[in-house]
């Protein structure tokens, strides 16, 4: 008896669940449950894989699934959330070099007959290498080991040079089959240069954007690789992945006011702008909290310093004792704040913060003109008026967070340098600005004692 019948109708349960989870992970408080409809999808299709006519090797199948599906689980279980972004970041490009890897192998056994299908894995597999190597050094700038930003001489046409070469490589592969061995050969290897030189210059503000961008990369080379070994699960999987990939980096570029083809060819890159004269001036965590223990509302910008210092469950504290004083407090995020898509999201959401105070900046920025503090905690570029009035600054045309409209701004900040970007923001110069230099931690716990003497 065919199993086609049972493994097509656990493709299409396996279809309806990823769409479901997909649906669900578009809201904060669907998301743990959309996460678990996805994994029940892709369980579901890889148990159905196994009925496939003609499979072989278990042994070696099952070993790669117990060894990588412990190890993502006992990393995933250990890791810190300030290094969530390097792990998207790594285990996207896993992804995309598994669909490469797809590919290299087709070509080598020689199964790829139709132009069409040698097109679409010639396609898959550039994709997917570019992914690979370019997360593996995303993944390096996150956790510091490169330079936000390395530019080559002549960047731009070492990336369109390299693109040419790898597209060249691909139509010969078609071409030339008796030469396919050296072909496929310098056609990775090119490819895979090519991701690592894209990736090189691109730092601070654009990475989330980059991310998120290698994220529909690896969602379409698995798409089109599913096409060549004619699997439907992967088809599937692959195009909505890459589609919600292409969706949110349009989200994410139109959100900084930057074409995706400046974040590629004309990254933002450190210093630039217009000289920021005046002092930073300092605050006390008793004044500090003084200011927000009065106050009507406080809006609350945190930022990739929070992070790092882990201040998130602090944070809320804090926000917890100003709520009981009666202070309106709201939480407000851009949608590049931290390193990666949704990252400050993720840390109010583990700290207990009620969705409905964490708001996006278009539901925030109207308020700022109202609310008597606006505190930013490690937050720089996506609070930098220079985006609005320094046409020579790097950053300039980003929709921001409005906080310098705000009565008072308090920045927590950990000392006088610039942030991630390099770039000098004119907001901690501003005269309504005061600065509580120190670790988030530190600073969030001083004022959160300040806050309780006074309430007293």
């Amino acid at each position: 008896m065919s199993t086609l019948p049972l493994i097509e109708a656990s493709y299409f349960v396996s279809t309806v669940l990823f769409i479901l989870g997909l649906k669900g992970m578009s809201s904060p408080v669907r998301a743990r449950r959309g996460i678990v409809w996805a994994g029940a999808g892709m369980l579901l299709a890889t148990l159905a894989t196994f009925l496939w006519p003609g499979m072989s090797n278990y042994g070696l199948i099952i070993l790669a699934i117990a060894l990588g599906g412990s190890s993502a689980w006992i990393s995933g279980k250990k890791v810190a959330m300030t290094d969530m972004p390097q792990m998207v970041a790594i285990y996207n490009g896993l992804g995309g070099g598994a669909a490469a890897a797809i590919a290299l192998l087709e070509f080598y056994r020689g199964g790829l007959s139709a132009p069409s299908v040698t097109l679409l894995a010639t396609f898959g597999a550039l994709i997917g290498a570019v992914s690979f190597s370019g997360s593996v050094v995303a993944w390096a700038k996150l956790r510091g080991s490169l330079s936000s930003a390395i530019r080559l001489p002549g960047q731009n046409g070492i990336n369109v040079g390299l693109a040419v070469l790898a597209a060249g490589f691909g139509v010969s592969i078609m071409l030339y089959p008796e030469l396919r061995p050296v072909l496929v050969m310098s056609f990775f290897l090119v490819a895979l240069l090519l991701g690592v030189v894209v990736t090189l210059p691109i730092g601070g503000a654009d990475m989330p954007v980059v991310i998120s961008l290698f994220n529909a990369f690896t969602g379409l080379a698995v798409g089109f690789e599913g096409y060549v070994l004619g699997n439907p699960a992967l088809i599937v999987a692959g195009i909505v992945v890459g589609a919600a990939g292409t969706l949110l980096t349009q989200l994410m570029a139109k959100a900084m006011n930057r074409p995706l083809a400046n974040v590629l060819f004309v990254p933002v890159a450190g210093g630039g702008g217009e000289a920021v004269s005046g002092e930073q001036k300092p605050v006390s965590a008793m004044d500090a909290a003084s200011l927000m223990s009065y106050a009507q509302k406080v809006i609350i910008v945190p930022g990739y310093g929070m992070a790092v210092a882990g201040a998130q469950h602090k944070v809320w504290e804090m926000s917890e004792l100003l709520e009981e004083a009666g202070v309106e407090v709201v939480f407000a995020i851009h949608p590049v704040a931290g390193r990666m898509p949704g990252h400050m999201n993720v840390l109010l959401a583990e700290a207990g913060v009620p969705y409905e105070k964490i708001l996006d900046l278009e539901e925030v920025n109207g308020d700022f003109a109202q609310a008597d503090v606006a505190l930013v905690i490690g937050a720089n570029d996506v609070v930098n008026p220079s985006a609005r009035t320094d046409k020579s600054s790097p950053i300039y045309g980003m929709p921001i967070l409005n906080a310098d409209h705000a009565r008072n701004v308090i920045v927590v900040k950990r000392g006088k340098g610039t942030g991630y970007s390099g770039i000098d923001n004119a907001l901690f110069y501003g005269d309504n600005t005061r600065l509580l230099y120190g670790s988030a931690q530190q600073a969030v716990a001083e004022m959160i004692q300040q806050i309780k003497l006074l309430a007293q």
